[in-house]
């Protein structure tokens, strides 16, 4: 990557070497989507705009470019991503590209849509456009160890889904409708941002692809990486300017020191191993 010239040295330059190079600002979007843990939050928007903001308002800008390496996560946190980016996008008129690492899946390939072009590796996983939901039930092992589940509520689907509870077909029914509305939402926004796709409902199944046969399918438009696209879009002298990950809240960070031992160790261990499931599932 180019050595970048602060524009306080290049003013002091004599005016034939003042010329400023063509800017990229870069972000890189790594992890899963959604609050993992609260020790251990993943990529939301809180987490995100203010990087987000800075690239896009990084002077001399003539492009930003999204590095995106995630399994997907939280359907919301998704499209408010995908949502800032297109906003500032429109308000700053940059074009904007994405580039997948190993993988844009699910909520990852929603947050790629939001950009103009989308760049992949040809052994990136890309695609996964559905809706899952997945849990545990627990109701035989309480039963088998003497335990009863006391649960009280006002409103008959305050307790859908209760882990400690035999599965209700109602419930079940009443969440499918609700992935359904959430599919919907997610084919729409690929259609309108991916008006290339090959004719297919192949393409809304959940089913992932490599880089080079999403290529084929029209969810990707090129195949590559960040240094040789920007390259030849921009030139050989493109600066590619990345703009630093938010370190998290103040209060996060002391959380973060000050957690009890235990909690803390349980909380992580349970985060990673739903960050571990989430990854795994694209054989990574």
């Amino acid at each position: 990557m180019p050595l970048a010239v602060p524009d306080f040295v290049r003013a002091l330059l004599p005016a034939r070497f003042r010329k400023a190079r063509p800017r990229v600002a870069v972000v890189r979007l790594n992890g899963a989507i959604g609050a993992v843990s609260p020790l251990r939050p993943g990529l939301s928007i809180g987490t995100v705009a203010g990087s987000l903001e800075r690239a896009f308002e990084t002077p001399g800008a003539v492009a930003v470019a999204i590095v995106i390496n995630s399994p997907g996560g939280a359907p919301a946190q998704s499209h408010l991503i995908h949502r800032r980016i297109r906003d500032l996008a429109t308000e700053k008129k940059l074009p904007v590209y994405a580039f997948v690492e190993d993988v844009a899946a699910s909520g990852g390939y929603m947050i790629a849509c939001a950009a103009d072009t989308i760049v992949a590796d040809p052994t990136s996983v890309v695609g996964s456009i559905g809706v899952v939901s997945a849990g545990f039930g627990f109701d035989k092992l309480l039963a088998r160890v003497g335990v009863e589940r006391r649960v009280h509520t006002q409103g008959d689907a305050k307790a859908m889904l209760d882990p400690f509870r035999p599965e209700d077909p109602a419930d079940v029914e009443r969440l499918l409708r609700i992935q359904a509305d959430v599919q919907d939402l997610f084919t729409a926004l690929v259609t309108a941002r991916r008006p290339t796709l090959k004719a297919g409902d192949n393409l809304f199944t959940g089913a992932i692809w490599t880089g080079r046969q999403a290529l084929e399918l029209g969810l990707v438009d090129a195949l590559g990486d960040i240094r040789s696209t920007l390259r030849t879009r921009f030139g050989d002298t493109v600066e590619m300017r990345l703009v630093a990950e938010a370190k998290g809240s103040f209060v996060s960070r002391l959380l973060r020191r000050a957690a009890p031992g235990g909690i803390g160790l349980a909380d992580e261990a349970i985060a990673a191993v739903e960050e571990r499931a989430a990854w795994a599932r694209y054989g990574l």
